[in-house]
Formats: structure tokens, C-alpha cells, sequence
């Protein structure tokens, strides 16, 4: 998710050692409201760290607008729930059409604010976007090609410092294990130093022209940008809305002015609705279905806003004869199985060739009947449970489908004992790729085994689906390697390697999976607008060739407005 900042260049750099996230006399008007926590049953561990949370202020129930924490008009509330026990955590603002105008209005006229043109530090919420978690998406309203300042190593501190927290309430409202949370706060707070260094190079470049008195300027002008100071209007997902207002709330912290950041949540078609709508907001970027996408480009058009979509996958891994079965197995142990099948790089499909099949079934079994399945903060912990009794559902009905068309299950393959959402790792062998479950994202802890003959075979069934999102080879063979890698209509292949996003390459897929990039300096590109400048030489050669010793001795940026 995209959190574009502008920091004030009045915040105090503070050392790591005096971080605090509560501090009212700093920020007098953030007003922590008292929490009722539902905790009948839940475990004592996440009864101590709702506690902690609620105390610290780290656990907020508001919406976020104009840098006021308020509730909705209506005074209506939605329940947000640990998956784990299936308790309340918190009762949540539903917010809806008059909210979102308000944050709207909020983030333009916080845009258009004179002193946010040229004092504010930029790069410092730049990783809080995986915060956020997967269902959180921001809208802009706009942006200016700002000059990077010193700062941004403010939010960095305070990310890291408190990472544990972080991790803590993403576990609780989440149910991955917290190990695995940890690793995401980190990934997040990665971002910030690479994207903040990027908005260096955000600049205009001179472009030779055919005729001999003229020079054509192409000025990249920042959109929605991480880097570079946009305003923003964030709908979280109603299911997991608290990490992203504890996001909003270090953004308070590190000295965000009022109104950059702005946080709704509750009515969604009723948010969508005046989002789309409203011709202040000038980008969309999503991270969700398929199916919600397409809406969102279709509403977009009318007034013509540009989107970005993260949108579902359909991923193949494919195992070689040639492949090493140690590294593959723990390869796709790993891309199956984060956040118990719960991302959208997650492998939908692994593929196993003929000669190398039941070898590789059998090991790979063992590997996955070893995994433990429990509440993320118990010890060594692996697997949680699912999202809710939506997301098991479906993942029953297609196991289900599955076994019905003659598919077998060789390990797990029902809800676990644990109760709840959990369900059990799971293996099915001899799936056909006509079955659902290899047409539809699983979404969920079941590998399903396919078996091919051939490279070409291979490639046909990896590419039979309108997903291409992220896809996975195994094999020693350096010509194959690139080979298949070429020939595999996805935006990601990790070969050998079953992790594959990070910071410094471009996340993002093809077919239905999505437009556009994040991360990497591509991922800039996709908030930059590209203007034309073009200045004649003969009439303005010494208003041209000073301008250009301004901007060559300070590092002017030219700017204007989207």
C-alpha cells in the first residue's frame, strides 16, 4: 500500500533510545479515547497485548482525518476480531460517504497549504505501507516534486524501535505467526530508506530536439509518490483496520502535518463510492480481488483517474527433474505456506515433472506434516489460522471439488482440531488442472500436486490461467532457467528461490493480476507525469543557460502542481 508523507521541518530528529508513542505534549491534539477490549476467552498472551496496545495508544478505534482522530457521524461501530479465538478486539468508527469527503477535503487542502510546498521532509512513511497489511489502499489526491531534506531516518527509528508492537497487533488482528510478522514490519521499514533516496533522482532531463535552436524539457512530475510529499486518503480493510490506524498514529509521531494522512474505514461501497467520484482524487491504487478491481478501474474512468492494482494470482511452481529436492522443497515450502497460504505470491499450483513426481510428493509431505499449526504467539508457531469463516470455507469447497473429480489427499484436508479458522496444512495429489482448485486462487494451507512430462508441457499448464502475478522454477539447469523464465507470462519468477519481493525490484503483475509496479526505482514511475518543455534558444538563451546554472549549483527542481 502507498503512504506518500511530508514531514515537517520542524520535527525533532530523536534517538532511538527516547522514542515514545505516546507523547501528548507533543502532540496535543491527539486525543487517545478509552478502549473497551473484548477478551472473554482470548489467550493471556493476546490478552496482555491488547492491554499494552490500548495503554500505549498504539491501538486506535477512530478514523484519522485532518489529523484529528474522531468517530463516524452516525456513531456506528464494526467489531474486528481475533481469528485465533474468534473474540473482539475492538470496536472500529464505520465510516462511510460523509467521512471520506471530510478526509477528501482534508488531504487537497493540506495539498494546496503554501508551507507544504517547500518545508517539509519527504521519505519518512515511506515503508509503512506493508503495514498496513494486504487489504489497506490508499487514494491521492495529489502531489509537488519536492527537495529531499535531512529526516527521514525519523520514522525509520520509530518503525524499528517498535516493531515488536507492530508485530504484535498484526498477529493479533491478523493471526500470523509473530515471527513472521517481525519480518514484515522490517520489509516495510526497508522502504523508507531505499524510496527516500530514490526521490533524489526525481528530476527533468534535457532532451536533444531536431531543431538546433530548441531544447525539449521532459518533467517528471510526481503523482501519488512514496517519496515525494503526496497527500492521502487510506481505506484499510474492515477486517484488519488496526494496524493501519497504529500506522497513521507513528505518522502523528513523526511529525506528518495534519491532513497529509488521512485514515477511513467501515461503509465500503459507500468510501469507494465518494472516492471515485470526486475529481480532487487524482490516483487509486488497490491491493484486493480480481473482481473488486475491475470495478474500480470501470468507476475511475469518469473521471479519469490513474490506477494502480495489485490485484489476485494464480501462482505456478514448477519442479524439474534436474531440480535439487532439498532446495526445492524448502522453496515452495516457503512461497506455499506464508501467512498460511494468505499472500498473493503464495504458490497455487506446484507442478512436479513425471520422472522426479512421487519422490518429491513424499518428501515434501513429510516437510509440511511438521509444521505447527497454533495461535500466532505461541512458541515456535508456523501456521495460524485463516482470515475468517469466509476464506475456510471456500477452501473447503475446493478441496472438496477436487477430491470429488479424483484428486488425493495425502496429508490433512479438513478444518484442525484446533477449532476456529485453523485448518490443517494440507497436500492433494493427482489434481488436474481443469479442477477449481487450479483455476481458482486457494487463498489458503493446501498444496495441490500437479504432474507434466514436459518443459513445453510445463509452460502451457503454468500459463493456462488469466492470472500472472508470480510464478516459480526449480532446476539446475542454467539453460532452462532462463529459458522457462522467458517464457512464463508473469510479472515476478523467483528461480530457485521460493521468497521473491523485495525493496529494490519492481513488485507487480500481468493479465488480470494487476497494472503497474511497487518498489524498485520502476516503481516510481508509476506517480510521475511526464510534461514537455519547450524553449527556444535563439530568444531566450540567457534566461535558459541561467536557470540552468541555478539549477546545476542548488538542485532547483521545477515544479507543478498535477
Amino acid at each position: 500500500m502507498v503512504i506518500p508523507a511530508r514531514i515537517a521541518a520542524t520535527a525533532l530528529r530523536t534517538s532511538k533510545s527516547n522514542l515514545l508513542l505516546h507523547r501528548p505534549a507533543q502532540h496535543p491534539r491527539i486525543i487517545h479515547p478509552s478502549i473497551t477490549l473484548h477478551a472473554r476467552q482470548m489467550s493471556m498472551d493476546a490478552q496482555s497485548v491488547a492491554a499494552r496496545l490500548n495503554s500505549s495508544g498504539f491501538l486506535r478505534t477512530q478514523g484519522l482525518i485532518g489529523g484529528r482522530w474522531v468517530d463516524a457521524y452516525s456513531g456506528s461501530t464494526f467489531k474486528v476480531h481475533n481469528p485465533s479465538t474468534g473474540e473482539v478486539i475492538a470496536n472500529v468508527a464505520c465510516m462511510g460517504r460523509r467521512e471520506t469527503d471530510d478526509a477528501i477535503a482534508s488531504a487537497y487542502d493540506s495539498f494546496s497549504c503554501t508551507s507544504l510546498q517547500t518545508d517539509f521532509m519527504c521519505g519518512v512513511l515511506l515503508g509503512v505501507n506493508v503495514l498496513l497489511a494486504r487489504g489497506a489502499n490508499a487514494y491521492v489526491i495529489g502531489t509537488k516534486n519536492l527537495i529531499l531534506m535531512d529526516g527521514f531516518n525519523m520514522l525509520f527509528d520509530l518503525i524499528i524501535s517498535h516493531k515488536d508492537e507492530l508485530a504484535q497487533l498484526m498477529t493479533l488482528e491478523q493471526g500470523k505467526p509473530l515471527k513472521e510478522a517481525i519480518g514484515e514490519v522490517t520489509y516495510g521499514a526497508s522502504f523508507i530508506e531505499f524510496f527516500a533516496e530514490e526521490a533524489k533522482r526525481v528530476y527533468g532531463d534535457i532532451i536533444p530536439s531536431t531543431l538546433a535552436d530548441r531544447r525539449l524539457f521532459v518533467l517528471k512530475q510526481v503523482g501519488p509518490a512514496l517519496a515525494c510529499g503526496c497527500t492521502v486518503v487510506i481505506k484499510p480493510s474492515e477486517l484488519t483496520p488496526l494496524t493501519a490506524l497504529a500506522a497513521a498514529e507513528l505518522s502523528l509521531q513523526a511529525g506528518i502535518p495534519a491532513g497529509v494522512v488521512n485514515v477511513v474505514m467501515g461503509n465500503a461501497p459507500d468510501i469507494g463510492d465518494a472516492l471515485l467520484e470526486s475529481p480532487q482524487v487524482r490516483k487509486i491504487t488497490f491491493t484486493g480481488s480480481t473482481a473488486v478491481g475491475k470495478k474500480l478501474m470501470a468507476g475511475a474512468a469518469s473521471t479519469v483517474k490513474k490506477v494502480s492494482l495489485e490485484l489476485g494470482g494464480n501462482a505456478p511452481c514448477i519442479i524439474f527433474d534436474d531440480a535439487d529436492l532439498e532446495a526445492a522443497i524448502k522453496g515452495t515450502l516457503a512461497t506455499k505456506f506464508r501467512n498460511s497460504g494468505q499472500t498473493c505470491v503464495c504458490a497455487n499450483r506446484i507442478i512436479v515433472q513425471e520422472g522426479i513426481y512421487e519422490k518429491f510428493a513424499n518428501a515434501f509431505s513429510k516437510a509440511v506434516q511438521n509444521l505447527k499449526v497454533g495461535d500466532g504467539y505461541g512458541e515456535g508457531v508456523e501456521q495460524g489460522p485463516l482470515i475468517n469463516e469466509a476464506a475456510i470455507e471456500k477452501v473447503e469447497s475446493l478441496v472438496q471439488d477436487a477430491v470429488s473429480k479424483g484428486a488425493k489427499v495425502l496429508l490433512g484436508g479438513k478444518r484442525h482440531s484446533l477449532g476456529m479458522t485453523f485448518y490443517e496444512p494440507t497436500v492433494i495429489s493427482d489434481v488436474k488442472n481443469e479442477m477449481l482448485i487450479s483455476r481458482e486462487e486457494v487463498f489458503g494451507p493446501v498444496a495441490p500436486l500437479l504432474q507434466f512430462k514436459t518443459e513445453e508441457e510445463a509452460i502451457r499448464i503454468a500459463n493456462d490461467t488469466n492470472a500472472g502475478l508470480a510464478a516459480y522454477i526449480f532446476t539446475t539447469n542454467i539453460s532452462r532457467c532462463w529459458r522457462v523464465s522467458e517464457a512464463l507470462e508473469y510479472g515476478i519468477v523467483g528461480v530457485n528461490e521460493g521468497l521473491v519481493s523485495t525493496e529494490v525490484a519492481p513488485f507487480g503483475g500481468v493479465k488480470q493480476s494487476g497494472l503497474g509496479r511497487e518498489g524498485s526505482k520502476y516503481g516510481m514511475d508509476e506517480y510521475l507525469e511526464h510534461f514537455q518543455k519547450l524553449v527556444n534558444e535563439k530568444r531566450y538563451c540567457e534566461l535558459y543557460a541561467g536557470w540552468l546554472l541555478r539549477a546545476s549549483a542548488i538542485k532547483l527542481y521545477v515544479r507543478r502542481d498535477i
